[in-house]
């Protein structure tokens, strides 16, 4: 009795016996000092590692990649749904009416009036290069002169304005230019009508002293030269040999002495013979 009260005070009887000593060299692995013990706590060991693990890839993995999977089907699902309702909606837009020839007609004027103003005449002609019919061109363009949008006097008046301050150009040149644009003779006349022979020889002489700047040669062929160069720009003879006679009048000596020797006059009607 007092032997088991000692035990029972001392370790107790749950207490597990110590082990026995054993030789290193006959047993040193746990299974075959306690089999049941190692096998088991060794297939708790796998259980729970192993459990563990596959446990977690098989539900929240296998649930990740199955919502990826459903996501990425039912978004492929909407994308075709989306592309095939726009192209729906695009077979289904009706065709725009085809347009009328006069519709056409006020697209090609515009057009052209966009880059410069135009007279009747050459807008005319672009229509039926275009292939508009005679019909609708009178159509189009009278209505256009109601309106004021083609306005052959002022074309003339303005592109005689301009051509004469730009480009130094006489009556006779701008005249001929206003023919070529199909402006009608009555109207080029009214426009012509804002330069006298005032303001011709104004024009002309400043002409030939931008031009003596750089003139090189003898009085006569300077001369020659810049009568020439007045001629085409439309100038009458008179007008241009009396311009540079005066020129040379006040450039030197030599050129001086050269200009008195000229009669514009005679020279002016010499020149008048030969045109005509």
């Amino acid at each position: 009795m007092a032997g088991r009260r000692g035990a029972r005070s001392g370790r107790g009887w749950d207490a597990i016996p110590p082990r026995p000593a054993q030789d290193d060299s006959s047993g040193g692995e746990l299974g075959s000092e306690d089999p049941e013990r190692g096998t088991a706590g060794n297939r708790r060991r796998r259980g729970s590692s192993g459990g563990s693990s596959s446990g977690a890839f098989g539900s929240s993995g296998s649930r990740a990649f199955g919502s990826g999977n459903r996501s990425g089907a039912g978004g492929g699902r909407s994308g075709s749904g989306d592309g095939g309702r726009a192209g729906k909606d695009a077979s289904e837009r009706p065709p725009e009416p085809p347009r009328s020839e006069s519709e056409v007609a006020r697209d090609i004027c515009l057009r052209q009036l966009a880059v410069r103003p135009r007279t009747r005449a050459e807008l005319a002609k672009t229509l039926a290069r275009k292939e508009i019919s005679e019909e609708v061109i009178a159509e189009v363009l009278d209505r256009y002169d109601e309106v004021g949008i083609i306005d052959d006097a002022a074309f003339a008046r303005m592109w005689v304005s301009t051509r004469h301050q730009g480009r130094g150009l006489a009556r006779r040149a701008l005249a001929n230019e206003l023919r070529q644009h199909g402006v009608e003779s009555e109207v080029a006349t009214e426009a012509l009508e804002t330069l006298d022979d005032e303001a011709e020889a104004t024009t002309a002489r400043a002409l030939v002293d931008r031009k003596l700047r750089s003139a090189r040669g003898t009085p006569d062929q300077v001369f020659r030269r810049l009568v020439g160069m007045l001629a085409r720009k439309g100038y009458p003879a008179g007008v241009a040999i009396q311009a540079v006679k005066e020129a040379l009048a006040a450039r030197d000596e030599e050129a001086a002495e050269f200009a008195d020797q000229i009669d514009a006059d005679a020279l002016a009607d010499e020149a008048t013979d030969t045109l005509s």
